[in-house]
């Protein structure tokens, strides 16, 4: 099954994403099929060729979760912490 998920690239602490397409059990930095586009966390770039991206998912591609989020912000709000009040004595 071919799945659309992030591969990393890049330093420990710059650390840049590639958005590709691979086997679902694929290594990380293993063989890729195709390269939709790209996403740096540190500057929040997000940039992803959408008419590829509409190809390989008519041909059965499965976007990961990872992926998901970046494309459907909207659909996974932030968490809220909860705030833990001290018992006072």
């Amino acid at each position: 099954m071919l799945k659309i998920k992030l591969a990393p690239r890049g330093k420990i602490h710059q650390i840049t994403y590639r958005i590709v397409i691979a086997q679902d059990r694929s290594k990380l930095n293993g063989p890729v099929i195709d390269d939709l586009g790209f996403y740096t966390p540190q500057t929040k770039t997000f940039e992803i060729n959408k008419q590829k991206l509409a190809d390989w998912q008519k041909k059965g591609a499965q976007i990961t979760y990872g992926v998901d989020r970046l494309l459907n912000p909207s659909k996974y709000p932030k968490k809220v912490k909860k705030v833990v009040e001290k018992k006072s004595e």
